[in-house]
């Protein structure tokens, strides 16, 4: 399996978008969490956290091949089961479902990503302080964060996690790199 350091090379030589690698970080915090909650791998959910949008900028206009095209620069590099969850978290638009509760775990972790950030930035305080509750008030809310997928985040449910214990896991995580994800 590619370690941690060539994982984060190779994110860089494709993902030139910092917005992209912020995401990509605070990804692989939310997964490495989520393994260790449910007694998984934690570097391989780590590292596949890291690398799920690996292909984004080749496929932004054609989100049909989103997440497959990663899958195929990965492949040999990750264990299947890394390959797998990378085909699916996309798929809605891959056709490749979620089955197992790797797949679930990316899709909600790597999406739950996007509405903490938008509200770290949305708090003078940015991520000190957040808490499960002020997120729930904003999934509520459909004009914020809008592109996040609400139902998505939902997937949470479908691994063993209730939404405030999800939400509170995943604060804590990406607060943890707050300062490298510009949310200090």
């Amino acid at each position: 399996m590619i370690s941690r350091d060539e994982a984060l090379e190779l994110l860089k030589a494709n993902v030139s978008e910092e917005n992209l690698i912020q995401h990509s970080l605070e990804s692989e915090v939310v997964l490495g969490a989520l393994a260790e909650k449910l007694g998984q791998d934690i570097e391989l959910w780590s590292i596949t956290g890291l690398l799920h949008d690996l292909d984004y900028g080749q496929t932004a206009d054609q989100p049909e091949k989103h997440g497959l095209v990663s899958a195929e620069m990965l492949e040999g590099k990750l264990p299947e089961e890394a390959i797998q969850a990378i085909r699916a978290h996309n798929g809605d638009m891959t056709g490749v479902p979620p089955q197992t509760d790797f797949d679930f775990a990316l899709r909600c972790g790597e999406t739950v990503t996007g509405l903490i950030h938008a509200n770290a930035l949305m708090r003078p305080e940015k991520m000190k302080g957040m808490t499960p509750k002020s997120l729930k008030k904003k999934m509520k809310s459909k004009a914020f964060a809008a592109s996040v997928s609400r139902e998505i985040i939902g997937e949470c449910e479908k691994i063993g996690l209730d939404m405030g214990d999800f939400f509170a896991m995943s604060i804590e995580a990406i607060d943890r790199i707050a300062p490298e994800v510009g949310l200090e």
